[in-house]
């Protein structure tokens, strides 16, 4: 019985080859047909071992498929665009290359000698004729729509916006003034310091953003490290000794305006020190969850003066007092088409709104303080120190805020997590949030789609706990260059790399005369996702052959003056 089975095997697994086509793997083998169920399941799919190679040679895993149509010859292709995600755990290569750029923009602005911003151009006549003219097409719109004449005021309006579109053509940049909508007075509130903060010198802030040279040959700048206040004393791995007295709910509040408090933290910086002092930081969590920002600071700063600082910054938010929530469960207000905003569900009767909410405020609803652990170090530019931390600013870029706590990683610090988030969920993030319903008050912008307690920002999401904003945080003077220009300058290097080896790449596509598109759900011409990453696969293997031939024909060749040729510094070396 034991050779019939054995043969019975056998003419099935033939039987298997026989018909498969030429070309086609089998779909069971000699291999394969032994197999377990569960041996077989352990087995990698074909699409998992095309997204390892794709990892292990630097390919985006998640591409986005798009239709380019060239509107001059008519040809139709399809192309895979890199996903651009900043989180490792979704594209490594993607998130790998965010942080190389960061990482030269970053060492491209922190020890610079010169200025890297040029002062702003006068004004044109041309420029000056076209305001001038804006200003009395402003003046004739006023007359008419006094005048109730709705036809001009109509090709008066359609005037002033070819007017303003000119003006973006001449190179003026700014929000220009509406004619339609009248400007809101802002809320008085008053500008006098709070007694119990300590006062701070204050000095005219000149235009320069280059710090002191010392001893004519040392440019040193500054790493400075600053965090929030204590909420209650901590274990080692961040959660509280005791969750019942922790301030959760001043902790929620700090951190959702914690960007507020550091731009209010560099104003009282450079009014201290007397120049525009630039940045480049990255705001991470601590282990008990709570923001921190490490920053580095073109400049040397004494460290007496950063503490001052830090002690002297505050942050007071001037918003409806939300310490009690009034609706809540199955009991929300619900929106009143006839009053066009939300009512009470009982009584009918309309919510505060905004702005007579904090028309009379005497006092603000919160005070945002930095805690006093405050780190300050004086840095010289092309040294291994700099380098190593330039590397700790960017080392969290490609994790998310949970995955940089750890929050799974035990239940007590579960549980932390998910009290800090319980409170976010709660906390108004902005004017316009939907949460300020559940406290009586509608927000500002109220419409019929809100849903009260449901706001989309990232302040009340659990992977973000608390940090909303931006995770990089740089100064508009830092280097004179936006990200994207950053990320050129490195493509302009490889392209001079492989020019000087006698590989010519174009400088760039005209991208005018392209149409791109999303292709169409069940496009028979579309590509697999296997079939495109290995596409790119061959794509990016061809690539690093042509430059790692032209680095070999660098070494080659006798090193070129500091004045000419190549750029071999170490920030341009990052783009390979």
């Amino acid at each position: 019985m034991t050779n019939n089975r054995e043969e019975t095997m056998k003419a099935t697994v033939d039987s298997t080859e026989t018909v498969a086509a030429p070309g086609v793997v089998p779909a069971v083998t000699a291999d394969v047909a032994g197999m377990t169920s569960a041996e077989r399941a352990r087995m990698p799919l074909t699409l998992d071992v095309v997204k390892a190679a794709a990892e292990q040679h630097g390919v985006c895993v998640r591409p986005v498929l798009r239709e380019v149509v060239d509107l001059d010859t008519g040809e139709v292709r399809m192309v895979g665009v890199r996903c651009n995600s900043t989180v490792a755990s979704k594209c490594p290569a993607c998130a790998d290359r965010n942080r190389r750029s960061r990482m030269a923009q970053c060492r491209e602005g922190w020890h610079l000698d010169h200025e890297p911003v040029a002062e702003r151009e006068t004004a044109t006549r041309d420029q000056i004729e076209l305001v001038t003219y804006r200003a009395d097409l402003t003046a004739e719109y006023r007359q008419t729509q006094r005048e109730q004449d709705a036809v001009q005021v109509e090709d008066l309006r359609e005037a002033i916006r070819e007017a303003d579109s000119d003006l973006r053509r001449e190179g003026v940049r700014g929000n220009l003034p509406s004619v339609d909508r009248p400007a809101a007075p802002a809320p008085v509130r008053s500008t006098r310091r709070r007694q119990d903060a300590p006062n701070l010198p204050r000095r005219k802030v000149t235009k320069t953003t280059v710090g002191r040279e010392f001893a004519g040959k040392y440019r040193p700048s500054t790493f400075v490290t600053v965090t929030l206040d204590s909420y209650g004393k901590v274990r080692s791995d961040g959660t509280p000794v005791d969750p019942s007295t922790y301030d959760y709910r001043r902790a929620a509040r700090d951190a959702v305006h914690f960007a507020s408090l550091i731009d209010r933290w560099w104003q009282n910086l450079r009014r201290v020190v007397g120049w525009d002092v630039q940045y480049f930081g990255t705001v991470e969590p601590q282990k008990r969850i709570t923001p921190h920002a490490h920053f580095a600071v073109r400049g040397s700063i004494p460290h007496a003066v950063v503490r001052q600082v830090t002690a002297a910054t505050y942050l007071q938010v001037w918003w409806p007092d939300h310490d009690e929530i009034r609706y809540s469960g199955d009991r929300l207000p619900v929106w009143d088409m006839r009053a066009k905003g939300f009512v009470d569900p009982d009584t009918n009767v309309p919510l505060t709104s905004w702005a007579d909410a904090v028309a009379d405020l005497d006092t603000p609803a919160h005070v945002v303080e930095f805690g006093s652990q405050v780190h300050s170090k004086g840095i010289l530019g092309g040294t291994e120190e700099a380098g190593r931390h330039i590397g700790y600013l960017t080392k969290y870029l490609v994790k998310s805020i949970s995955e940089v706590v750890a929050v799974d990683e035990s239940q007590r610090v579960s549980e932390h997590a998910d009290r800090l988030a319980a409170e976010l969920a709660i906390t108004p993030c902005s004017e316009r949030c939907a949460v300020w319903l559940l406290y009586g008050v509608a927000p500002k912008g109220a419409h019929s789609r809100m849903t009260p307690g449901r706001c989309r920002s990232k302040a009340h999401r659990r992977e973000t706990l608390g940090l909303p904003g931006r995770r990089v945080l740089v100064s508009r003077r830092w280097s004179g260059k936006t990200l994207a220009e950053h990320k050129s300058d490195r493509a302009a290097f490889v392209r001079e790399a492989l020019a000087a080896a006698g590989i010519a790449k174009p400088e760039g596509t005209d991208r005018t005369r392209l149409m791109w598109a999303p292709v169409r759900a069940g496009d028979p011409h579309a590509p697999s996702r296997a079939e495109l990453l290995m596409q790119m696969i061959a794509q990016r293997l061809k690539w690093r052959a042509e430059y790692e031939q032209a680095q070999a024909v660098l070494v080659a060749l006798p090193r070129p003056a500091p004045d000419e040729g190549l750029n071999l510094s170490a920030t341009h070396r990052e783009a390979a």
